[in-house]
């Protein structure tokens, strides 16, 4: 197996390559480190060759939002936007996942899944194959699950967001639950929604297992907002905060401790309300709440380059101190394994022998006479030799099964897991299984693809990492409180300028084409 990326992943970072450096140069240095862990994985067998660290994180900020039906998504992101995108009402309007993002043209235009599925540039390429694993052939209906929408909003340049169909739903639930799962493991900034209108949280107790319950245990909790929208309806209540209250708790009881609530509502189509001094209290609280709410959203783009650069740190810290121990761990057992079924199966084979021996003579198998010319001794150990070999190689092979699923079922609950029984280094359990190939000694202590050069690499990798993030910090903070030197930009010839990240926008020579 050659340890080089194939065709079609060297076209994708080549791509890749092309839009960060048109968007954001500061970036471009870090796609070479990826490449470089690349070749650690190819060699330990972490990776397929089709793949790449570098196009399994998304490189645009995302922000998701989950909720149930008539939650208020859409209007949300209308009033955020100021653009009504997005179409609103008391029943579903989307029934599929909706993509927006910027446009140089103030006109809306509505693409299907396809332009997203087909598109490398986009962290929803091929998401046809998270829906296939749901349910067979699905992935062919891309547009029933996938739409991009544009716009030409100021407050969207730089970032995606993606508004999601509600939870209620009982068609394709499966589905859209995993596409969900699948977003939000790609996003920077999550924004779960609840309806103060249904005042009875415990009636959506699997709406909350999902959206709360799934995600309280995970490493990156704190991207998770959640809004209790529509709060101005509980204005009539004698009591309103209880209506609050009463969601805190049932949050509460699905394990969520920590982390903001804010309670919103949409001040064009709000309930009237009478008592001025309960309205100037709703109003101050809104309003607070949702700048609060609206800062995390422009922060995402700030946040998506430190993850970026993170990410390259988790990598070669998981390859060295969580893959490599592993592997190695895993190696030993299987040693010890073969050896053990080897011993097992040529000591019952003796003790066959020793009983048949009392009727037979069957130790004259095993004697050999070369000085004649007869080749029947050149026979036997040649049947014995293979006998022995066919033995050894499925006690490997067995050993090697055991140990494989039992090392799947070992790390599937690690933080860094992405996807189904990875870790965000890569396969475990195939980089442990290019360890037991049949041409491979039982006695190699160091797994495949582990050296001296290997450690210096992702020693260097995660050096420069630490170099990246010194950069940015430098471009965001200031702590001696000293401003840079002004250099004017003719002068810094060869000098990448800085530049803001920006998702990929749609000229109208490009929507045409």
């Amino acid at each position: 197996m050659l340890n080089r990326p194939d065709k079609s992943i060297k076209e994708r970072l080549s791509k890749l390559e092309n839009h960060i450096n048109n968007e954001n140069p500061l970036l471009i240095d870090v796609v070479s480190r990826f490449k470089r862990l690349d070749t650690v994985a190819y060699k330990m067998g972490l990776l397929d060759t089709d793949d790449s660290y570098a196009t399994s994180i998304p490189w645009w900020p995302l922000v998701s939002i989950l909720g149930t039906f008539s939650a208020g998504k859409s209007s949300f992101i209308n009033n955020f936007l100021g653009d009504k995108l997005q179409l609103t009402g008391n029943q579903a309007v989307d029934d599929k996942f909706t993509v927006i993002t910027y446009s140089n043209s103030k006109e809306h235009r509505v693409l299907p899944g396809v332009a997203l599925n087909s598109d490398p540039r986009f962290p929803f390429y091929q998401m046809s194959d998270e829906i296939d694993k749901v349910a067979s052939g699905e992935g062919r209906r891309i547009d029933a699950y996938l739409q991009m929408k544009t716009s030409n909003s100021d407050r969207l340049s730089g970032k995606i967001i993606i508004d999601s169909p509600g939870f209620d739903a009982d068609e394709q639930r499966n589905a859209i639950l995993r596409l969900s799962d699948h977003i939000v493991d790609l996003s920077d900034l999550v924004l779960v929604f609840f309806d103060a209108r249904h005042p009875e949280p415990g009636a959506m107790h699997d709406t909350l297992d999902h959206l709360v319950g799934n995600t309280i245990n995970r490493s990156d909790s704190e991207k998770f907002l959640y809004i209790l929208n529509q709060i101005d309806t509980a204005a009539q209540e004698d009591n309103p905060e209880a209506v609050v209250a009463a969601w805190q708790r049932a949050l509460a009881a699905k394990g969520l401790t920590a982390g903001r609530f804010y309670s919103i509502y949409n001040s064009d189509v709000a309930v009237p309300i009478e008592d001025e001094a309960v309205r100037k209290r709703f109003e101050s609280k809104c309003e607070q709440d949702k700048a609060a709410i609206f800062e995390r959203i422009h922060q995402v783009e700030v946040e998506r380059s430190y993850r970026i650069v993170g990410a390259l740190q988790t990598i070669s810290n998981d390859i060295e101190n969580v893959v490599m121990p592993t592997v190695k761990e895993a190696m030993n057992r299987w040693l010890k394994m073969v050896l053990t079924l080897d011993a097992i199966a040529i000591g019952t084979i003796i003790i066959i022998l020793s009983v048949l021996s009392q009727w037979f003579d069957t130790w004259a198998l095993f004697s050999y006479d070369f000085t004649n010319q007869d080749i029947l001794s050149s026979v036997k150990l040649g049947v014995t030799v293979v006998a022995v070999l066919a033995i050894h190689f499925a006690a490997r092979a067995f050993s090697a099964k055991r140990i494989a699923k039992k090392l799947l079922s070992g790390i599937s609950g690690h933080n860094n897991l992405v996807g189904e029984h990875k870790i965000i280094a890569g396969n475990i359990r195939k980089a442990f299984l290019k360890n037991t190939q049949p041409l491979r000694s039982v006695f190699r202590p160091v797994p495949v693809g582990w050296s001296m050069r290997t450690r210096r690499v992702l020693t260097q990798v995660h050096a420069d990492a630490c170099e990246f993030i010194q950069t940015m910090n430098d471009r965001y903070t200031r702590p001696s409180g000293e401003e840079p030197p002004v250099v004017p930009d003719e002068t810094r010839e060869g000098e990448a300028k800085p530049a803001v990240v920006h998702t990929p926008s749609f000229s109208e020579g490009e929507r045409q084409a």
